[in-house]
Parts: C-alpha cells; structure tokens; sequence
C-alpha cells in the first residue's frame, strides 16, 4: 500500500508548471530576454509556450506647462506604456 503511494507521488511530483511574466518600458529588452529564458529552457529539453504577448498598458499623465499658472493654457502630454510577456 505504502508502494503504491509512493510511486503515485513521484509521478505528480516530476511535474512542474512555471508561469514567468516579464514587463518592461523597452521591448527590445524584453523581447531579448524572452528569446534568452526560451533557449535556455529549450536546451534543457524543456516544453516551451510563448512568449505571449499581453496588452500593453498606457499610463499618461497631463500636465501644465506654466509653472505659476498664468499666461496661455499650455499642457504637456507624457505617457510611459508598459510591455508585458508571459512565457
């Protein structure tokens, strides 16, 4: 009895899931160390999927250009998007 549990054991202990979400402001980058982690896993003969690539997030920010708030209504306009991929 004690066997049977032991072999059962093994055999849901070989497998391992991994989720890696990797984000960045710089897709190069981000698309280097996917390629980099995906060859390295390759390597070892591991199954792959991805790099999956999620929706990119915008964050803006609106702003005036007049430090003391006189004169023309100017306004700067910043965004920062953020990538993001799931291997």
């Amino acid at each position: 009895m004690a066997t049977l549990k032991a072999k059962a054991f093994e055999e849901e202990a070989k497998i391992h899931r991994i989720r890696i979400t990797l984000t960045s402001r710089n897709v190069r980058n981000l698309e280097k160390v996917c390629a980099d982690l995906i060859r390295g896993a390759k390597d070892k003969k591991l199954k792959v999927k991805g790099p999956v690539r999620l929706p990119t997030k915008v964050l803006r920010i609106t702003t005036r250009k007049s430090p003391c708030g006189e004169g023309t209504n100017t306004w700067d306009r910043f965004e920062m998007r953020i990538h993001k991929r799931l291997i």
